[in-house]
């Protein structure tokens, strides 16, 4: 196969960078992105050369013109669009019809979209197929605000946005990525932050499953057109961010193997008539034993390039779906394998586990980790006085919130 063919890549974030290496390091492709606006990932890489900016991406009316102007410029050979966040993949998904007619890409029908990006439709559907999550609760965000039935949830309890593509466009003082509430009083003090803010849909309160970062988990699962899941992966989270904004965004994992649960996982993808790629954040609970679901991303994750040094490329399993419209058998990827974006001081000092740390000095000294952000083929100079002093930055981040952790008791 000639590597005829051209990646769009929608966003210019850490996501849409891992993707864009992705294709340069499977086919030598420097792929075209598109984004709202420049950041400093791809700005000043010299693999994400080719990118158009529309302050107007997100606008109303505005996405699908966009892209099908760049689709004219192009004509000759096939595109394959990716988006990188969830308001990207939607805008895909909304508009598939018109921009499968210049477009190849594969993700789920917006029905099924719907289901995984509003939580509460996603654990109803997990409760069909028998898959574990959290005991969850769904309230109205009102004002006043609305008398909550604690029945079957002990405190404390996590409060997390319904519609996530909603709140990740809202900005106000307070805002939290989730929040963690010790009683009823400072849970009534979430839902009216919420509802004072313009927050006005529902909202999950959910059970706080107690455990560290070590305690969370992430599997990585691609399934093709014809609705066989293809790939699966899974993975240890080492370290997440720790500022209020960012949790739940990974900056360390070490790649695991548990066959009975990636092949749950690819079951209920396909059973539920799933597309594409979907990336799973969930956490084992001390109490049972059990690994239980928070959420199902549509698409790759920001960290998902981990899978690569599994032998999965990211951009492959498009390629040879997509593409070259391949039909593989499900792999279920082994290795041992640590990818990290912080600075191993960071790792050193911050990893509470003293195996974890034998782990991934072993990992460190045989050469079986990467840091993706430094990808050995992106030589520009600007880009790497870039990262290095956000790799210090990472440092004072983490030491920052020990410090704010330590001095409210949590």
């Amino acid at each position: 196969m000639t590597n005829d063919f051209l990646p769009v890549i929608v966003g210019t974030d850490i996501n849409a960078y891992t993707m864009a290496i992705s294709f340069h390091q499977e086919y030598g492709i420097t792929p075209q992105l598109i984004g709202q606006a420049p950041l400093s990932f791809t700005e000043w890489s010299s693999i994400t050369t080719q990118i158009e900016y529309h302050q107007d991406l997100r606008a109303p009316g505005r996405f699908v013109p966009i892209l099908m102007d760049f689709a004219k410029r192009h004509a000759g050979k096939p595109l394959l669009l990716i988006g990188t966040n969830d308001a990207y993949v939607r805008l895909i998904v909304e508009h598939a019809a018109q921009l499968g007619q210049a477009y190849r890409f594969n993700y789920p029908t917006l029905a099924l979209l719907n289901t995984f990006q509003h939580k509460s439709d996603f654990y109803q559907l997990c409760d069909q197929c028998g898959i574990p999550h959290p005991v969850t609760k769904t309230v109205t965000c009102t004002l006043p605000v609305p008398q909550f039935d604690e029945t079957g949830l002990r405190y404390p309890v996590i409060v997390k946005p319904n519609d996530t593509v909603k709140y990740m466009y809202m900005q106000f003082a307070g805002k939290e990525k989730v929040f963690k509430c010790a009683d009823q009083a400072a849970l009534d003090q979430v839902l009216g932050l919420l509802a004072e803010n313009g927050y006005r849909e529902s909202v999950l309160v959910q059970e706080y499953i107690p455990g560290g970062d070590d305690a969370l988990w992430d599997s990585v699962v691609y399934v093709d057109r014809n609705h066989r899941a293809e790939m699966v992966t899974l993975a240890q989270v080492v370290l997440q961010e720790h500022d209020r904004t960012a949790i739940g965004n990974y900056t360390a994992l070490i790649a695991r193997f548990e066959a009975e649960l990636m092949n749950q996982l690819a079951d209920f993808l396909e059973a539920v008539g799933y597309t594409g790629y979907a990336n799973f954040d969930m956490k084992r609970d001390p109490r049972d034993g059990q690994i239980k679901i928070f959420e199902a991303n549509t698409r790759q994750g920001r960290a998902s390039y981990y899978i690569t040094g599994l032998g999965q490329n990211l951009a492959r399993n498009l390629v040879d779906d997509c593409i070259k419209g391949e039909c593989k058998p499900r792999v279920l990827a082994k290795g041992d394998f640590l990818y990290s974006i912080v600075p191993k001081y960071v790792l050193h000092h911050f990893v509470k586990s003293p195996g974890l740390h034998r782990e991934i000095d072993q990992l460190i000294g045989a050469k079986h980790w990467v840091n993706p952000l430094f990808y050995p083929a992106d030589l520009n100079g600007k880009r790497r006085r870039f990262l290095l002093l956000r790799q210090l930055n990472y440092v004072r981040k983490y030491y920052r919130n020990r410090i704010l952790t330590s001095s409210q008791g949590k």
